[in-house]
């Protein structure tokens, strides 16, 4: 096998040696099949490795010897969360409802990957159809921190995330619908990037919050997200909220705002905010303007992007019931057959959400609060327009601290949901976010930033991602 290090590599620098033939993909793909074997049993980050990863290599392996459509990510080992479909492969968004559930499709995401030559080794662990923030929610069992292995990794996303972070494939694929591939980016010490609503296709990912559902690319370094946001995003037959983006000037001196009053409502780890403010302090010697921004709407964003996931979680999983979707069990009549099949083969926090959900959308409460959170909704990303008038990026910490120990908020829902604060103001106003890398807490855990750009503004980010990189 030859000797890759793994520590540092880079799509790009994979690339280059497949093409100058210091490694073929087939020895790129055992390397990490390796590290799989080695650290996965403890970690978790993949449900599956797929068995046929060596024979797409060799296909990758003969499409660079011919030099033919080699394309930048034709070898590049990828893990795919398990809420995105790959035709001919279980996808069972981590419940024991879709146990055995094969897709008889792929997602365009999947299409496209394909397409340029990638190698996919498996699928990645994550809180049950994607409802949670620290994959221990999971049917298949808790995803651990590649940093420490008794911490969370974040969700929904942990699994996507501690394979990269860990060294256990050279990017990911996650689903980002409130934070889930930003969150766990961030604790993981990965880059995670929540594109524009619409810029990247749904179709092929179950649903969880149809209005706010994203894929996006985790990766190591912000050029890597690039690359593969590069390879996934555009308009979609099949998605009819998806879209081509038009071309833009870029921006040569980016204008930062901080929302300060969004920042001072207390309950924000000192460490994570000593490590935002000598950040920003860092972008400002790279040159970028720093200024404060108000956006007051942002204290309802929580409530209201919960009422709001609530509400959609409660439609879109109508369809798992036994009968239309997922395992079935047998009752004396058919409201038993959906009762036990719902009751024993949904998780704890997905049967919460549907019942809460279904609560706020029965009659007298509609108004009250489904209405009000539309309302809101809109009030927000007025927010996010009148500040994007003033500045190009808004800065805030990825989440209120870095990643804690596994079950230490199992048993209290409402503060697992405050991690939340910072990144699902992005998804409900539908604009594009991205976590970076700052830097480590005094016990080796990986800290963050966020940073947030105008719809279809994807670019800033990844201009001043890497400025923050090389701070």
């Amino acid at each position: 096998m030859a000797n890759i290090d793994l520590n540092n590599l880079t799509i790009r620098k994979a690339h280059d040696a497949l093409i100058k033939g210091e490694f073929t993909a087939v020895e790129l793909a055992e390397t990490y099949l390796a590290e799989i074997e080695k650290k996965n049993p403890e970690l978790n980050a993949y449900l599956e490795v797929f068995a046929d990863v060596v024979d797409q290599a060799k296909v990758a392996d003969e499409r660079i010897k011919s030099g033919k459509d080699v394309d930048i990510l034709t070898g590049i080992p990828m893990a795919i969360k398990d809420n995105i479909l790959i035709k001919g492969r279980i996808a069972s968004s981590a419940s024991k409802m879709l146990e055995n559930y094969v897709a008889t499709y792929s997602a365009t995401v999947i299409e496209k990957l394909k397409g340029k030559g990638v190698v996919f080794l498996g699928r990645t662990n994550m809180d049950e159809f994607a409802m949670g923030g620290s994959t221990e929610n999971s049917a298949y069992g808790v995803t651990r921190n590649p940093h420490d292995p008794s911490c969370v990794p974040g969700g929904s996303s942990g699994g996507s995330a501690t394979a990269v972070g860990g060294n256990l494939c050279l990017a990911a694929l996650g689903s980002d619908t409130g934070g889930s591939i930003r969150q766990p980016s961030a604790f993981c010490g990965t880059v995670g990037l929540k594109p524009t609503y619409g810029s990247v296709s749904r179709y092929g990912v179950m649903a969880m919050a149809s209005s706010l559902d994203q894929i996006g690319p985790i990766a190591r370094t912000v050029e890597d997200a690039e690359i593969i946001y590069e390879a996934i995003r555009g308009w979609d037959r099949y998605d009819s909220t998806s879209y081509d983006l038009p071309k833009v000037e870029a921006v040569k001196k980016v204008r930062i705002g901080v929302p300060e009053s969004f920042l001072n409502q207390g309950g924000i780890d000192e460490v994570v905010l000593k490590n935002f403010r000598e950040t920003l302090e860092k972008l400002e010697k790279a040159g970028c303007e720093v200024k404060t921004i108000e956006m007051p709407n942002l204290h309802y964003s929580l409530a209201t992007y919960y009422i709001t996931v609530f509400s959609e979680v409660s439609a879109n999983m109508a369809r798992f019931d036994g009968v239309r979707y997922g395992s079935h069990l047998e009752g004396k009549d058919l409201l038993e057959d959906y009762m036990k099949t719902r009751g024993e083969k949904l998780g704890r926090e997905v049967r919460r959400r549907i019942m809460l959900g279904t609560y706020v959308l029965s009659a007298g409460y509609y108004d009250a609060y489904y209405n009000k959170a539309v309302q809101v909704r809109e009030l927000i990303r007025r927010d996010y327009a009148k500040a994007f008038d003033e500045v190009d990026v808004v800065a805030t910490p990825v989440a209120p601290s870095p990643a804690y120990p596994i079950g230490e908020n199992t048993n209290d829902p409402l503060k697992m949901y405050l991690e939340d604060i910072f990144t699902v103001p992005i998804n409900m106003a539908g604009v594009p976010g991205m976590a970076v890398p700052t830097g480590f807490t005094d016990n080796k855990l990986p800290l963050s930033i966020q940073i947030v750009a105008p719809w279809r503004r994807d670019d800033i980010l990844f201009t001043l991602g890497k400025i923050i990189e090389s701070c």
